[in-house]
């Protein structure tokens, strides 16, 4: 795929999913209505994904939820590495938006009050786009092609941090961490199987996991016993690392603005 000036894409070999996810490739306008299209193909993958792993997809097994040949779904998408592409904005879907001033959990005080709940809206929305597709955590890692909806939650979460006075870097920096400890904490909570019947909060599952390690080996790790017992004791700490670690962040990201605007 070349630029407008004949130089060569940046994306080299993924160039296929470039046209799929922000619309280069030409679609027929005359002619019978397809029998299959590139969303009803995607949902179909989504659906496998979300019931066995992206391991159960592949195109024979989508093509057979359709009832369709292999051969047919290459006429519209290249090749499995292209349909995850497709897969991950898809399930992305659309980034929330913007809290108003007057909805709750964003009262009007100021800059710090909008910035902070927008940007609280954006890491829960987040959140639950994991918890909806845990295998998106596999799939959307190493060098590829982000697609408009993913590249829109980088829009929305930016724009959020617009008039805080940090500069370009520090607002992607920002947005980094966010999303970095959401992500943490999806992991956790699927390598847990959270969703599933175990369990409902990621401490609960944690606290019987580490109670069972520690049995008969308290007095190897007291620190560890007993911050699990003083958890345990505490049912407000309940499901609170996601929330916990959000906060910090969000009081962190307050507080150097507020050095950079000399105040404290």
């Amino acid at each position: 795929m070349a630029g407008d000036d004949g130089k060569r894409s940046v994306f080299g070999d993924q160039a296929g999913s470039v046209e799929l996810l922000w619309g280069g490739r030409e679609r027929p306008s005359r002619g019978p209505k397809p029998a299959l299209s590139l969303e009803r193909i995607t949902r179909t993958a989504i659906a496998l994904a979300d019931t066995g792993g992206l391991g159960a997809v592949s195109m024979q097994r989508v093509a057979g939820e359709l009832d369709f040949t292999k051969m047919s779904l290459y006429r519209y998408v290249p090749g499995k590495s292209e349909l995850v592409a497709l897969m991950i904005d898809m399930a992305m879907g659309e980034p929330p938006g913007a809290p108003s001033p007057e909805s709750p959990g964003s009262p009007a005080q100021g800059d710090s009050g909008r910035w902070r709940a927008a940007l609280r809206a954006w890491a829960e929305a987040l959140a639950a786009v994991y918890h909806r597709h845990p295998w998106l955590l596999g799939a959307a890692v190493g060098p590829r092609v982000l697609g408009p909806n993913e590249l829109g939650w980088t829009e929305r979460a930016l724009a959020a941090l617009a008039d805080t006075g940090l500069t370009g870097g520090e607002r992607l920096d920002a947005v980094v961490v966010v999303h970095g400890h959401i992500r943490s904490i999806a992991q956790v909570s699927a390598s847990m199987g959270l969703g599933s019947t175990r369990a409902k909060e990621p401490e609960q599952v944690m606290s019987a996991a580490l109670n069972e390690l520690l049995a008969g080996r308290a007095d190897r790790f007291p620190a560890v016993a007993a911050a699990v017992a003083a958890t345990e004791a505490d049912h407000t700490s309940r499901n609170q690392a996601g929330e916990f670690g959000l906060e910090r962040i969000l009081d962190g990201l307050a507080a150097y603005m507020a050095r950079g605007r000399g105040i404290g």
